[in-house]
């Protein structure tokens, strides 16, 4: 069940028997209730509509779309594993699951860095780029369907910087973060 989303306790409801302080819950408004479900919805059914699109035109999940973006966006269409998951927002080990499915297809590969014997690159290959140049017409087209269409400049605009402020606090800099790549 989704903590935020949790009816609030009668007042009736005791309070722990415990010694230790207690914080009283901050409850979501009406209002914020609807915005957070609202906001789940769409994401859930824009990432839905993506991955159909990506799974049709494709045979891929949107996460590995992503992926083979990145890795074109690289100097030399290529990163170490570790950055790779950062810029995925996923595990280590998520990413390495992935990686091996894009090998299967021949789009990437992996080359073992010089440098640091435990550490990897994934390469973008000439299959790679191929696909994504096949399939990028597509997906932008969905992109531009499912949400940009929908939208005013003001709103991209401010959509734009919420989903900033809400990445950035998130994303904490500090050392021991508990953050999906550095799992």
């Amino acid at each position: 069940m989704n903590t935020a989303s949790t009816p609030a306790p009668p007042a009736s409801a005791t309070a722990p028997a415990s010694s230790a302080p207690t914080q009283e819950t901050r409850w979501l408004t009406d209002e914020q209730q609807r915005v957070w479900r609202t906001y789940l919805d769409a994401v859930t059914l824009l990432e839905d509509h993506l991955d159909r699109q990506l799974q049709r035109d494709a045979g891929m999940p949107h996460i590995y779309y992503g992926l083979l973006v990145k890795l074109a966006e690289s100097p030399r269409r290529r990163l170490r594993m570790t950055e790779l998951a950062m810029y995925a927002k996923i595990t280590r080990s998520r990413l390495s699951h992935a990686i091996a499915r894009l090998e299967k297809n021949g789009w990437v590969r992996r080359e073992d860095c010089p440098d640091d014997k435990r550490g990897q690159f994934a390469v973008l290959t000439d299959a790679g780029v191929a696909v994504l140049k096949e399939t990028a017409p597509g997906h932008v087209e969905a992109v531009r369907q499912a949400m940009f269409d929908r939208l005013t400049e003001e709103q991209q605009k401010a959509l734009g910087e919420i989903m900033r402020i809400v990445a950035e606090g998130l994303q904490p800099s500090e050392a021991g973060a508990d953050l999906p790549w550095l799992r």
